[in-house]
């Protein structure tokens, strides 16, 4: 399937490359963009096929220009990698993406980059792989850092579309809440089967407590997904200052027993007299 895909790349190459479009007149810098003027390119299909899409260069200015084509974040192939595209006019350059037998269904991104001039454009691939979609996420090795407080976790996207994450925090003391941090959405996007290690810092954590966190992640069309970890913090001062209430009230404690020894020491004692004595 491949040869005979990238044989129809090079022969639609062959005759799209020497076809000349008069370019729009306007802005004399260079664009590349999917034909038909779409925002990105879209491509879809099930695992193990090769899809195909086309590339518009536009070179407006009065001399021919030289472009080099690469593909990130996903297989892409050109028809040609370097295009020179003659002045004032415009060539469709086709590519393919092959989908490997084992890429899983759902959304997947990649970026198809022109450079030339020394200036470099990107333009997004779309890809949506048929099949099953299953939206699942989990938070793995929740770890918290006693000393500064700082809350260690991993995202996992366990589905087969790409998820956008919000988490929220909770902390529970022995007296109570300490911390709640209520859901927000994360600066990231997993990719199905990406994972994602990230700190959440906490920069009041209790001084002297025993805690439980709490850290729950959802996504749309998701489960939610929580997991906990525990922590004891004891800070020196903390510490300290426990000590020394724990001295004052032992301190406070032999000063009361000593006090009513001396009370019950210095009380005089009454002596009976002898029988048949006169008091």
């Amino acid at each position: 399937m491949r040869t005979a895909a990238r044989s129809g790349l090079v022969a639609a190459a062959t005759a799209l490359l020497g076809v000349v479009a008069a370019a729009p007149p306007g802005d004399r810098a260079w664009t590349a963009a999917p034909t038909a003027g779409r925002p990105y390119a879209y491509l879809e299909g099930p695992a193990g096929s090769v899809l195909q899409d086309t590339l518009s260069l536009t070179n407006p200015g009065a001399r021919p220009l030289t472009v080099r084509l690469t593909g990130q974040g996903a297989p892409v192939a050109f028809a040609a990698r370097s295009v020179t595209v003659p002045a004032r006019t415009r060539a469709d350059v086709p590519f393919a993406v092959t989908v490997t037998a084992d890429t899983s269904p759902g959304d997947h991104r990649g970026t198809v980059r022109a450079t030339a001039a020394g200036r470099e454009l990107s333009v997004q691939l779309r890809l949506r792989v048929s099949g099953p979609r299953l939206a699942a996420l989990t938070v793995e090795d929740v770890r918290v850092d006693d000393t500064t407080g700082a809350l260690h976790y991993t995202l996992v996207n366990r589905g087969t579309t790409v998820l956008a994450p919000i988490l929220a925090v909770r902390a529970e003391g022995l007296l109570g809440t300490v911390l709640d941090r209520p859901a927000r959405a994360l600066p990231l996007t997993l990719r199905p089967g990406e994972r994602a290690t990230r700190t959440e810092p906490w920069p009041d954590p209790p001084a002297l407590d025993s805690v439980t966190v709490r850290l729950t992640a959802a996504a749309p069309g998701a489960a939610p997904a929580t997991a906990r970890a525990e922590a004891a913090f004891a800070s020196g001062p903390a510490l300290a200052g426990t000590a020394g209430l724990l001295l004052a009230a032992a301190g406070g404690g032999a000063y009361g027993i000593a006090y009513g020894k001396r009370r019950r020491s210095g009380r005089p004692r009454t002596r009976r007299a002898p029988e048949g004595a006169t008091p």
